[in-house]
Protein backbone atom coordinates (compact mmCIF):
# COMPACT_ATOMS: atom_id res chain seq x y z
CA UNK A 1 0.00 0.00 0.00
CA UNK A 2 1.17 3.54 -0.66
CA UNK A 3 0.93 5.99 2.23
CA UNK A 4 0.14 9.47 0.94
CA UNK A 5 0.98 10.96 4.33
CA UNK A 6 4.45 9.40 4.46
CA UNK A 7 5.02 9.25 0.68
CA UNK A 8 6.19 5.65 0.77
CA UNK A 9 5.10 2.09 0.17
CA UNK A 10 4.19 0.09 3.25
CA UNK A 11 3.34 -3.56 3.79
CA UNK A 12 -0.43 -3.49 4.08
CA UNK A 13 -1.08 -7.11 4.91
CA UNK A 14 0.25 -10.63 4.92
CA UNK A 15 -2.33 -13.12 3.76
CA UNK A 16 -3.31 -15.47 6.58
CA UNK A 17 -3.78 -18.56 4.45
CA UNK A 18 -2.31 -20.30 1.44
CA UNK A 19 -4.37 -18.24 -1.00
CA UNK A 20 -2.55 -16.00 -3.46
CA UNK A 21 -3.83 -12.97 -5.34
CA UNK A 22 -5.34 -14.21 -8.61
CA UNK A 23 -3.70 -11.41 -10.63
CA UNK A 24 -1.51 -8.35 -10.14
CA UNK A 25 -3.04 -6.30 -7.36
CA UNK A 26 -2.34 -2.71 -6.46
CA UNK A 27 -3.87 0.73 -6.59
CA UNK A 28 -4.52 3.60 -8.95
CA UNK A 29 -2.16 6.52 -8.26
CA UNK A 30 -3.60 9.90 -7.35
CA UNK A 31 -6.86 8.41 -6.11
CA UNK A 32 -8.39 8.41 -2.65
CA UNK A 33 -11.40 6.53 -1.31
CA UNK A 34 -13.63 6.88 1.72
CA UNK A 35 -11.40 4.42 3.62
CA UNK A 36 -8.48 6.89 3.17
CA UNK A 37 -6.66 4.46 0.88
CA UNK A 38 -6.08 4.73 -2.86
CA UNK A 39 -8.56 2.91 -5.12
CA UNK A 40 -7.68 -0.79 -5.34
CA UNK A 41 -7.15 -2.36 -8.74
CA UNK A 42 -6.73 -5.95 -9.90
CA UNK A 43 -4.93 -6.00 -13.26
CA UNK A 44 -5.34 -9.12 -15.36
CA UNK A 45 -2.35 -9.97 -17.53
CA UNK A 46 -0.24 -12.97 -18.47
CA UNK A 47 2.78 -12.20 -16.30
CA UNK A 48 3.25 -11.14 -12.68
CA UNK A 49 5.03 -7.84 -12.09
CA UNK A 50 7.12 -6.54 -9.21
CA UNK A 51 5.49 -4.34 -6.56
CA UNK A 52 5.63 -0.65 -7.41
CA UNK A 53 5.44 -1.15 -11.19
CA UNK A 54 3.24 1.21 -13.15
CA UNK A 55 0.97 -0.53 -15.65
CA UNK A 56 -1.09 0.93 -18.44
CA UNK A 57 -4.49 -0.58 -17.74
CA UNK A 58 -8.08 -0.39 -18.94
CA UNK A 59 -10.88 -0.63 -16.40
CA UNK A 60 -13.29 -3.43 -17.34
CA UNK A 61 -15.58 -3.22 -14.37
CA UNK A 62 -16.13 -2.55 -10.71
CA UNK A 63 -16.45 -5.15 -7.98
CA UNK A 64 -18.40 -3.50 -5.15
CA UNK A 65 -17.17 -4.82 -1.83
CA UNK A 66 -17.78 -4.18 1.86
CA UNK A 67 -14.86 -4.99 4.16
CA UNK A 68 -15.59 -4.95 7.89
CA UNK A 69 -18.56 -2.66 7.26
CA UNK A 70 -16.60 -0.19 5.08
CA UNK A 71 -16.88 0.33 1.34
CA UNK A 72 -13.78 -1.16 -0.34
CA UNK A 73 -14.54 -1.37 -4.07
CA UNK A 74 -12.10 -2.95 -6.51
CA UNK A 75 -11.45 -1.98 -10.10
CA UNK A 76 -11.04 -4.99 -12.38
CA UNK A 77 -8.75 -4.09 -15.27
CA UNK A 78 -6.54 -5.53 -17.99
CA UNK A 79 -3.06 -4.47 -19.02
CA UNK A 80 -3.41 -2.73 -22.39
CA UNK A 81 0.12 -3.78 -23.34
CA UNK A 82 -0.64 -7.50 -22.95
CA UNK A 83 -1.61 -9.00 -26.33
CA UNK A 84 -3.75 -11.65 -24.62
CA UNK A 85 -6.05 -9.14 -22.93
CA UNK A 86 -5.68 -5.77 -24.68
CA UNK A 87 -8.86 -6.26 -26.72
CA UNK A 88 -11.07 -6.66 -23.62
CA UNK A 89 -13.24 -3.60 -22.97
CA UNK A 90 -15.86 -4.64 -20.41
CA UNK A 91 -16.29 -7.05 -17.52
CA UNK A 92 -18.64 -9.17 -19.66
CA UNK A 93 -15.67 -9.96 -21.95
CA UNK A 94 -14.04 -12.03 -19.20
CA UNK A 95 -14.87 -15.73 -18.97
CA UNK A 96 -17.46 -16.41 -16.24
CA UNK A 97 -15.06 -18.76 -14.45
CA UNK A 98 -12.44 -15.99 -14.20
CA UNK A 99 -15.00 -13.75 -12.49
CA UNK A 100 -15.92 -16.59 -10.14
CA UNK A 101 -12.25 -17.03 -9.18
CA UNK A 102 -11.83 -13.31 -8.51
CA UNK A 103 -15.01 -13.11 -6.46
CA UNK A 104 -14.10 -16.23 -4.47
CA UNK A 105 -10.63 -14.91 -3.65
CA UNK A 106 -12.00 -11.66 -2.23
CA UNK A 107 -14.76 -13.47 -0.34
CA UNK A 108 -12.25 -15.85 1.26
CA UNK A 109 -8.96 -14.01 1.71
CA UNK A 110 -9.80 -12.57 5.13
CA UNK A 111 -11.70 -15.52 6.59
CA UNK A 112 -8.69 -16.76 8.58
CA UNK A 113 -8.51 -13.30 10.17
CA UNK A 114 -12.15 -13.69 11.26
CA UNK A 115 -13.07 -10.63 9.20
CA UNK A 116 -16.25 -10.28 7.19
CA UNK A 117 -16.23 -9.32 3.54
CA UNK A 118 -19.25 -9.00 1.24
CA UNK A 119 -18.86 -8.92 -2.53
CA UNK A 120 -21.70 -7.66 -4.72
CA UNK A 121 -22.25 -8.36 -8.44
CA UNK A 122 -19.72 -7.01 -10.91
CA UNK A 123 -20.61 -3.70 -12.56
CA UNK A 124 -19.68 -2.62 -16.11
CA UNK A 125 -16.76 -0.50 -17.30
CA UNK A 126 -18.83 2.69 -17.09
CA UNK A 127 -19.25 2.19 -13.33
CA UNK A 128 -15.52 1.56 -12.98
CA UNK A 129 -14.65 4.76 -14.84
CA UNK A 130 -17.06 6.73 -12.64
CA UNK A 131 -15.45 5.25 -9.51
CA UNK A 132 -11.98 6.18 -10.75
CA UNK A 133 -13.09 9.74 -11.52
CA UNK A 134 -14.76 10.09 -8.12
CA UNK A 135 -11.66 8.85 -6.29
CA UNK A 136 -9.45 11.19 -8.35
CA UNK A 137 -11.71 14.07 -7.32
CA UNK A 138 -11.40 13.04 -3.65
CA UNK A 139 -7.63 12.94 -4.01
CA UNK A 140 -7.56 16.41 -5.62
CA UNK A 141 -9.70 17.73 -2.77
CA UNK A 142 -7.32 16.14 -0.23
CA UNK A 143 -4.32 17.79 -1.92
CA UNK A 144 -6.04 21.19 -1.97
CA UNK A 145 -6.88 20.91 1.73
CA UNK A 146 -3.29 19.91 2.48
CA UNK A 147 -1.94 22.92 0.57
CA UNK A 148 -4.25 25.30 2.46
CA UNK A 149 -2.87 24.25 5.85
Amino acid sequence: MFSYCQHEYQVDRVLYSSVVYPHNYGFIPRTLCEDNDPLDCLVIMQEPVLPGCFLRARALGLMPMIDQGEKDDKIIAVCVDDPEYKHYTDIKDLPPHRLTEIRRFFEDYKKNENKEVAVDKFLPATAAVEAVQYSMDLYAEYIMQTLRR
